[in-house]
Order: structure tokens, then C-alpha cells, then sequence
């Protein structure tokens, strides 16, 4: 049956239906409901929550749930997370499993709490040190956000590495129907590799990003390089229309998605060939998929709230079989329906 929710607040109980037994967090808004709704319901299961003295503590403390072997979780916005990078790259060194939302605010700096997708490099392409990769997820609905934040924790459980998903502010404070159903769980080991006390029954595990010879660092980066492409190769996620024939297609993710979905059925009416391409991994991008499109499709057009950060995937991977373009807004600031209409009606009718 199906439950009216907040965003955030699904977000959390998605969590917990997937196992998640230990949050930490610190307040910023627009994501405040995540951690509030944890520190009433994690008592009530026997899990652990935390408001940590920072962003920076909360991401530590994170860390050594997860070398535990337990399922643990995060949440932060826009300048958290970017607090909390330095942490993400000693989950991703250690290969620590974990979950790490994040809903976007408009920036840079401390900017303002209206929605926005300009966190999509810092998202994509991190703010840490070093080599690694962190796979990322896109909802467009607070349903999809449920069930992508449970997969999210089998991705991080499967191949031992943090997981982000990427929630724009509007879809964390907007309410919905939703079920939460459990999804099957992916079954892991942690006795190889977590400190988990019983070294006396094993070989000791000690969990650490540290390494001092340079030889062993290398095959390590190598090791999470082809990890890296493991998850490229098996965990790509889109969703497209786009069938032969089209002419125009819309490439967006969360809310623009949704916008675009409802531009896409006036655009149709008035006879202009245009479909959606909706990437719910951003990374790993959907590459070739979006480089496969039919030869009847001449603009790919990139519509996001920022500036034109997911444009540079679009670009590589269109290449040069159509125009590339972007209709955007920042800031905060949200296109209409009519804006997009009108987008691409200019560009149907300078294409003939």
C-alpha cells in the first residue's frame, strides 16, 4: 500500500528497509528531514544515530561504521558534502562500502536552499584526492529514489566502494505516494575483510587508505580502476523513448526530467519529433547507449539546472552524430513547460 512521504523522509526509511543500521549527519537544509526522521526511528530498531559536531565528523564517523561491516549511510547538501570529500576518497581507498545522499541546493559557496543541479561534477567527478570512483544515481520520483537508495547499498556491498545518490532539493522536500518494498539484498562476507573482533578465528584485518610503498599504492589504484570499470560494464541505468524517426532529444535527469516529459507531449501535438533520454547513472554515464541513437535524431539538446555540467558527457557521448546544445537554469531557478516548448520549437524550426 501505498504511503504519502516526503521525500527525505522516504529517503530514510528506504534506508532502513534496506538494512541501514547507523547514520551520522549534521543539519543543513534542504536534506534536514533525513537525519531528523533517522534520530526517531533508528531507536525504535536498535540502529545508531548520530548528529555529529560537523560534516567532516560525521563522514569519519562513517567510515568506521563501515569497517565494521555494517550497513551505515550519510546525507548532506551541496557544501557538506563538499566537507565531506576528503572522507568519501578514505572510504573509497579502503574500500569501505557506504551510502552517501546527497540533495542539492543552489551555489557556489554557501549559495541558497532552492533546488539546483550544479553538484553534478562534484557528484560525477568528486572533490577528492587520488584515483577512485564513486557510482552515482539520479531519481526522478520519490518512488525511484526509494528503490535506487536500496540498490545503492547492494552496488557499495558488491564491489566495497561508497555509493552516492543524487537527489535534487526539490525531490527531497516535494511528497508523494510511495511503497517502500525491500528489494532482495546482495549477499556479502564481511569476515574477509572487516574489523570486526574476530581476528582470533582469522588472519587480523586492518582497514586503512594508507600506503607508504608507492609499488603496492599502484596495483591498489589498479584494483579500483578495474573495479571502476566492472560497475561501468554491469551497472549502467537509463531510461529512453527515443524510438526512429525522432529528430530531437531531450537528455535530462531528476526534476528536468519530469518537465521535460510534460514539454515533450505538447511539443508531439504540434507534430515536432522529440523524445527523452533519462540517465539514472551518472556515473557510469550511459555513454553508449546515448551514442547509439537513431540517424534520424539531428540535436540532442541537454537540459539541466546548472550551467551545462552534464553537457560534457552529452558531448562525448553524441560525438558528432548530431548537434549538441544546452537549456538550462541556475541558481535555484526553475524552467517551465512553456520555456522548454518554446526551446525547441526554435530549434525544429531552424533545423528545417
Amino acid at each position: 500500500m501505498k504511503t504519502l512521504m516526503k521525500g527525505n523522509e522516504a529517503i530514510a526509511e528506504a534506508a532502513i528497509t534496506a538494512g541501514c543500521r547507523a547514520f551520522f549527519g549534521y543539519p543543513i537544509t534542504p536534506q534536514n528531514e533525513i537525519p531528523e526522521y533517522f534520530s526517531a526511528r533508528m531507536p525504535e530498531i536498535g540502529g545508531a544515530f548520530v548528529q555529529s559536531e560537523s560534516e567532516v565528523a560525521a563522514i569519519n564517523m562513517v567510515y568506521g561504521a563501515a569497517a565494521t561491516g555494517v550497513r551505515v549511510m550519510t546525507s548532506s547538501s551541496s557544501p557538506g558534502i563538499a566537507l565531506k570529500q576528503e572522507g568519501i576518497t578514505y572510504l573509497a581507498g579502503a574500500r569501505l562500502p557506504a551510502v552517501i545522499v546527497s540533495v542539492s541546493r543552489g551555489g557556489p559557496g554557501l549559495g541558497g536552499i532552492l533546488p539546483s543541479q550544479a553538484d553534478y561534477n562534484q557528484a560525477t567527478r568528486g572533490g577528492g584526492n587520488g584515483d577512485y570512483f564513486v557510482p552515482v544515481y539520479a531519481a526522478n520520483s520519490i518512488q525511484e529514489t526509494t528503490d535506487l537508495v536500496q540498490i545503492a547499498f547492494n552496488t557499495a556491498d558488491k564491489y566495497r566502494t561508497p555509493v552516492m545518490v543524487l537527489v535534487d532539493g526539490l525531490i527531497g522536500q516535494m511528497m508523494e505516494p510511495v511503497e517502500i518494498k525491500e528489494i532482495p539484498r546482495y549477499k556479502v562476507d564481511n569476515e574477509t575483510w572487516a574489523a570486526s573482533g574476530n581476528s582470533d578465528k582469522r588472519k587480523r584485518n586492518i582497514v586503512t587508505s594508507l600506503d607508504l610503498d608507492g609499488a603496492k599504492l599502484e596495483q591498489h589504484n589498479y584494483l579500483l580502476h578495474d573495479i571502476g570499470k566492472e560497475i561501468s560494464k554491469n551497472e549502467v541505468m537509463y531510461e529512453s523513448n527515443v524510438t526512429d524517426g525522432d529528430e530531437i532529444v531531450i537528455v535530462a535527469y531528476g526534476t528536468p526530467s519530469r518537465i521535460a516529459t510534460n514539454a515533450i507531449s505538447e511539443l508531439r501535438k504540434l507534430g515536432i519529433k522529440v523524445s527523452l533520454f533519462r540517465p539514472i547513472t551518472l556515473r557510469p554515464f550511459p555513454y553508449e547507449a546515448l551514442g547509439n541513437l537513431p540517424k534520424s535524431v539531428k540535436h540532442v539538446i541537454s537540459l539541466e539546472l546548472s550551467l551545462g555540467q552534464m553537457l560534457q558527457d552529452v558531448r562525448l557521448a553524441v560525438g558528432s552524430n548530431a548537434n549538441v546544445g544546452y537549456f538550462g537554469r541556475t541558481g535555484g531557478m526553475i524552467f517551465e513547460v512553456a520555456d522548454i516548448v518554446e526551446e525547441i520549437k526554435r530549434i525544429a524550426k531552424e533545423g528545417k
